[in-house]
């Protein structure tokens, strides 16, 4: 009846991280660290398990001298993110 939940996705960090990126695709490390409220060494460490799982590119880049750093969902980040909200609803009775 239940269904299992993906534990890349179940951290409340990650998830936050993927939910931002789901509705714009990309953004750059410090919209995303603003959003999330997260510090930048946690963010980094989460951001690098997302990226390790295949979730989201990381791109890395100069801008006007300064470094830049881009995550970007993944085709498979989106199902996944998809998935888990299925399996969720599981939970709460609609799936």
């Amino acid at each position: 009846m239940f269904k299992d939940l993906d534990p890349i996705l179940h951290s409340q960090l990650r998830l936050a991280v993927m939910s931002l990126l789901i509705g714009v695709k990309e953004a750059e490390f410090t919209f995303i660290k603003e959003k999330t409220n997260a510090t930048a060494g946690n963010l980094s460490v989460q951001i690098q398990k997302l990226k390790e799982a295949g979730y989201i590119d990381v791109i890395k880049q100069f801008k006007d001298n300064y470094p830049q750093t881009i995550c970007k969902v993944t085709r498979q980040g989106i199902d996944a993110f998809e998935q888990y909200v299925a399996n969720l609803q599981t939970y709460l009775g609609k799936g």
